[in-house]
């Protein structure tokens, strides 16, 4: 099957493989598909072998997928937000990344209160915290890993305090 060979986002795709010989053999049946469906590849962003890169905004290596360090720059240096627009700014950029942060919709949560049709904007120290926390949490983020589905797991989910649907563990 397809996605046994590659995983593809938007128009970004990795070569995947068990192994060295694995991975050649997928990367030549890749080549064979787009070759077949006249997909033509800019080689210039192609990069082949490479122990770690940065794809979509994260660093993925042997290690796993951790946000990328120019983004960390970035978000370390946001200043409070003085308007509704600000909040809007930086509550979009932070939730590109809140995968990688525990409970990010009851931090946010009273600057998304903020965001509220006919709310008045009040930017307190609820706010202050909130986006304190989350600056912190943006830029210190743990690394993703594979899960190794030999061993027992959990799943924890953010719905934003309200239970949906079964919880596995």
């Amino acid at each position: 099957m397809v996605e046994d060979l590659f995983e593809v986002f938007t128009d970004e795709f990795s070569v995947v493989g068990d192994s060295f010989e694995n991975f050649l053999d997928n990367l030549r049946q890749v080549f064979k598909i787009y070759e077949e469906t006249n997909v033509v590849l800019n080689w210039k962003k192609c990069h082949f072998m490479v122990e770690e890169g940065i794809v979509l905004g994260h660093k993925i290596s042997k290690q796993g997928i951790e946000v990328d360090r120019a983004k960390i720059e970035v978000i370390s240096k946001f200043p409070p937000p003085t308007l509704v627009k600000g909040v809007r700014s930086f509550l979009g950029y932070a939730g590109f990344y809140q995968r990688f942060i525990k409970d990010f919709s009851k931090i946010a949560s009273h600057m998304c209160k903020l965001l509220e049709k006919e709310a008045k904007f009040v930017f307190d120290e609820k706010c202050l915290k909130d986006f304190e926390d989350l600056k912190v949490k943006l830029t210190t983020t743990s690394i993703i890993v594979t899960p190794d589905w030999s061993l027992p797991f959990g799943l924890m989910c953010d719905a934003g305090g309200v239970d949906i649907g079964p919880m596995l563990g």
